[in-house]
This record gives structure tokens, sequence and C-alpha cells, in this order.
């Protein structure tokens, strides 16, 4: 499988988690046909070093958005400020969208963060391959 997402929108992803650093950062990825055309960054309410929980109000804002706009989700994201772009075992447990695709953003070496893909069931944990693309038409930003 193959997650097709604008260099830009991948790079306001780093962008956000180096924000947010030492926390954690999230958001969501909007797009249509599995393709990510928007970033929804959310905040995250725990503001903790290994762990986040997205503001309700900002996911609901968010989605209703998407519908607005006619996008579906297609991928969620958050960050690892301290350890490797892989899913924890939290981040298993907590996989309730099974058709989005999870990223990792890893800063564990700050100048050179890594970025990762995963679908994720409790069943199982397949990394995606990652295709960025040069899109002008992609936008991102606060709602």
């Amino acid at each position: 499988m193959k997650f097709f997402i604008p260099k830009r929108i991948l790079e306001e992803m780093v962008n956000h988690a180096r924000k947010e650093f030492p926390f954690e950062a999230c958001g969501i990825l909007a797009g249509r046909n599995g393709e990510v055309s928007k970033l929804y960054p959310l905040q995250n309410e725990e503001r903790s070093e290994i762990s986040y929980f997205a503001s309700p109000r900002e996911q609901i804002r968010a989605f209703k958005k998407m519908r607005e706009e006619g996008l579906e989700l297609v991928g969620i994201y958050h960050s690892h400020p301290n350890s490797p772009a892989r899913p924890s075992q939290r981040d298993v447990e907590l996989a309730f969208y099974p058709e989005a695709v999870y990223l990792i953003v890893s800063l564990k070496s700050p100048d050179i963060p890594e970025v990762k893909a995963y679908k994720l069931t409790k069943e199982k944990i397949e990394e995606v391959e990652i295709v960025l693309k040069e899109d002008s038409d992609a936008y991102t930003g606060i709602y």
C-alpha cells in the first residue's frame, strides 16, 4: 500500500511537531481517494512527552470542515519527540479509525526528523510507503 501526501503538507506536519516539542503534536489529514489535500493540526490536551489526546472540540470542528469541503479522513498523525517513528502499544490500542493511515513524526534526531506511516489494527501493524507529491493545489493551515 502507498500513501500519497504533498511534500508541503509533510513539511507542515514536521513543523507542527517541532513547534510542540517537547510535547507530542497531533492532527488529522484529509483528502479524497486516499490522497492528502489538507492538514488540520489539533491541540494535544495532555501536553505530554509520551502521549496525546486530541481536543474533542477541535476534532469536531475539523470533521465539520471536512464535510463542508467534501473531504474525508485519510490519515491521523502525531509525533514522538524522543522515540522512533514506530507505533507504541498505546498507539495501537487507540487506533479507532481502521480506514485511516497513521503517521508518526519522530524528532529523536531533531535535525533529521523521521516520518513513517502505518495501517493499524489490534491484530496487525503494517508499514505503508509514503509517496511525496508536488501538488500546488494542496493547502494547509488552521481553519
